[in-house]
């Protein structure tokens, strides 16, 4: 037998090793990982800050200090449905729609929490 027929018998014979692919899973399991951290770092909390502001705007009462989304402070006088009355000074009242409300402001007499 000659060098190239040996070669050529040999090559038929050895099956060929192909490369093991992974599993089809462990494709989508980045892009699993990737909106699993999106949902608890960004989502998530989003949306208990949300609920957090809904429960403050719909526990709006007469006398509360409030600040709207235009960085008017004022003090609650009157609250409806969809609007809220505010004092903004001596003899200076607007009527505010109750969405555009941004914060609660904490009564003047109470502490700071850091303090």
């Amino acid at each position: 037998m000659n060098g190239p027929a040996l070669l050529t018998m040999l090559a038929a014979a050895a099956p060929a090793a192909a490369p093991a692919e992974p599993p089809a899973y462990l494709q989508f399991l980045p892009l699993v990982a990737m909106a699993a951290i999106f949902y608890f770092l960004i989502l998530r909390p989003q949306m208990r800050r949300q609920k957090e502001q809904q429960a403050k705007i719909g526990g709006l009462k007469k006398g509360d200090q409030v600040v709207t989304a235009g960085g008017l402070i004022g003090k609650v006088i009157k609250v409806d449905d969809t609007t809220v009355d505010l004092e903004l000074g001596p003899n200076v009242r607007v009527r505010a729609v109750r969405a555009t409300i941004g914060d609660v402001l904490p009564p003047a007499g109470s502490a700071p929490a850091n303090d």
